[in-house]
């Protein structure tokens, strides 16, 4: 027999074994029962009822903010997230405010609203704000004040007659906003925002010639003004990092302040502003282009809408940490180019170019370089800032020529704070034109500025504005640091021949309860050089010294919020021998009380 006939024939025997032995298995297992028939399918129950939304969400939600019914199954979808309701309840009955599920109306600013952001009004992104507020201020002073050739009293026969006045302002702002975004989760999309600001304003004074350049006008002036003082749209083109870091462009009438204290730039103007964070918004920067607009001459609110004649551009720089922990410092480039006018003011007065000297138009071309810093080292606050300003005047009307601008400020702050006080020291220097007459100007001057410094709006000598005897210049603009024999801080141009100051203050703040707090300081006052006084005064004899300021402060606040803010503020200035040179011997003073109502 062949090899391949035994491979056969011995698959064959394995194949037959294998199905005898499979079929003894099977016999030897027990056959399972069929399982038993299905029963047959019920009717469906009838459907629950909807279940009634009694639950509400807190504050003001707007109306028809959510479903009044709910379906009866177990996972409904709630489509806003926002306007989920709570359960009535309160903590204390009887004293609702102690309720942590309060539920608000439209007039009400501390609870959520839909009008303050808290909820979308379109979708689930977009949210709109309505801000209401009311600033009162009363304001009493004594400012040196010449009796004018046309006298207020025919028989009074110094040269100063009285310079006692009382002034009144009431400014209501209406602010509106749009925006697009999370709310507080994450930045805004894009924003719109409008803020118009209707003006009344009083001032009554002992003297002709004061209100208005026509002594006909008497003493008194009742005026009014609508300003649109922001008017912008703000959009974010890019987000550099994940944590929310982002690079917005805002174009329109916009708010900016280009350092920390308001030294050198701090207004409300046209703009277009490229800005942007970085490193989870420890680095800030700033690109911007502003083109001012006139200003209303009692007010100091913008005029809708003339052109100022005047290009700012700003760039700065600002890292958070800088070297210790809570200290920021800020790098800046500020240039202002202020072109030749004309112009007068509400009130008669020509303001540019100032009517002092030979009173020619001039152009400004002015730069300045900047390294400021805020904060604290461990337990010291500082605050400090330097700038140089390097440019062209054209035609000085003091100096009679042109003359190239070379100047410098200096600021520091050094604070510490003890329990509930906080002490400071205070050093302003801002430099000074020893030789008004030859081709360089040394005196130093912003562009417009408004520093929150050494005493800040309760200080006399930066409160007030104090005009220069016999003349159309002030020695000090309202709400300034320099003698910068300016015009108007807020229509005239900056004059680089002054004579620069110098300030050394210390001031104690602190709270004296949760609901008020107190700011009070005392100053030295001296001017680096008084040559330029000396020139345009035709004195020989005007001292350096000008005085010493002293200053106190009240801010209470009602509700322990924003909401209502009462301020009150005295203070004074006793002159020494360069104010008394020029104004003679008596105390300037000043008493102020102002109310900010906020919805």
């Amino acid at each position: 027999m062949t090899s391949d006939r035994r491979r056969l024939v011995a698959t064959f025997l394995i194949a037959a074994l294998a199905r005898s032995v499979f079929a003894a298995a099977d016999d030897a297992t027990p056959r399972r029962r069929p399982p038993p028939p299905l029963p047959a399918p019920t009717e469906a129950p009838p459907p629950e009822p909807p279940v009634p939304a009694t639950e509400e969400p807190t504050g003001f939600a707007r109306a028809g903010a959510g479903p009044e019914v709910f379906p009866p199954e177990p996972f409904v979808p709630i489509p806003d997230r926002w306007r989920v309701g709570w359960p009535r309840y309160e903590r204390y009955p009887g004293a609702p405010h102690e309720g942590p599920y309060v539920r608000g109306h439209w007039w009400d600013p501390y609870n959520l609203s839909a009008l303050k952001g808290d909820y979308p009004v379109l979708g689930q992104h977009t949210f709109f704000v309505f801000t209401a507020q009311s600033d009162t201020l009363l304001e009493g002073r004594r400012l040196p004040t010449p009796s004018d050739v046309s006298s207020a009293r025919p028989d009074s026969a110094g040269f100063f007659g009285r310079g006692e006045q009382f002034f009144l302002e009431q400014n209501f702002r209406l602010s509106v906003e749009l925006f697009h975004g999370n709310a507080a989760f994450k930045p805004r999309d894009w924003e719109l925002r409008a803020t118009p600001v209707f003006n009344v304003n009083y001032l009554r004074t002992e003297e002709n010639g004061v209100v208005n350049i026509d002594p006909r006008h008497g003493t008194d002036r009742l005026d009014g003004h609508i300003a649109l003082q922001e008017l912008f749209g703000d959009l974010k083109l890019a987000d550099v990092s994940p944590y929310y870091d982002t690079v917005n462009l805002r174009t329109g009438v916009q708010g900016f302040t280009s350092d920390f204290r308001g030294f050198i730039f701090s207004d409300f103007d046209p703009g277009v502003k490229l800005s942007g964070n970085y490193a989870a918004n420890r680095t800030q920067w700033n690109l911007a282009y502003f083109r001012p607009l006139e200003k209303d001459t009692n007010s100091g609110l913008n005029t809708v809408f003339s052109d100022r004649a005047q290009d700012v551009v700003v760039a700065n720089l600002t890292r958070q940490d800088l070297i210790w922990p809570g200290y920021a410092g800020q790098a800046s480039v500020q240039y202002s180019a202020d072109q030749k006018s004309r112009h007068f003011d509400e009130n008669g007065f020509l303001v540019r170019p100032a009517n002092i000297g030979d009173s020619a138009p001039h152009e400004i071309r002015v730069g300045y370089l900047g390294w400021t810093g805020e904060g604290h080292i461990q337990r010291v606050g500082v605050s400090h800032a330097f700038f140089e300003a390097i440019g062209r005047d054209s035609h000085n009307s003091i100096a009679r020529r042109g003359q190239d601008i070379n100047a410098q400020m200096a600021a520091l702050e050094v604070s510490y704070d003890r329990d509930w006080l906080r002490f400071k020291s205070s050093f302003f220097w801002a430099s000074g034109d020893g030789n008004p007459e030859d081709g360089t100007a040394r005196g130093f001057d912003a562009i417009v500025d408004n520093p929150l410094f050494a005493g800040g709006p309760f200080s006399f000598w930066q409160r007030q504005g104090i005009k220069l005897t016999g003349t159309n210049v002030n020695l000090v603009n309202r709400f300034s640091l320099l003698p910068d024999l300016r015009s108007s801080k807020d229509e005239g141009q900056a004059n680089f021949v002054n004579p620069g100051i110098f300030i050394f203050n210390l001031g104690v703040s602190g709270q004296l309860s949760p609901k008020l707090s107190f700011d009070a300081h005392v100053k030295y006052l001296r001017f680096q050089d008084p040559a330029v006084a000396r020139l345009v005064l035709l004195q020989r004899d005007v001292g350096s010294d000008i005085g010493i300021d002293y200053s106190i402060g009240l801010r209470y606040r009602s509700l322990l919020i924003d909401n209502i803010i009462a301020v009150l503020g005295i203070g004074a200035l006793t002159p020494l021998d360069g104010l008394h040179d020029i104004y003679g011997g008596r105390t300037l003073f000043q008493a102020f009380g102002a109310l900010t109502l906020t919805y």
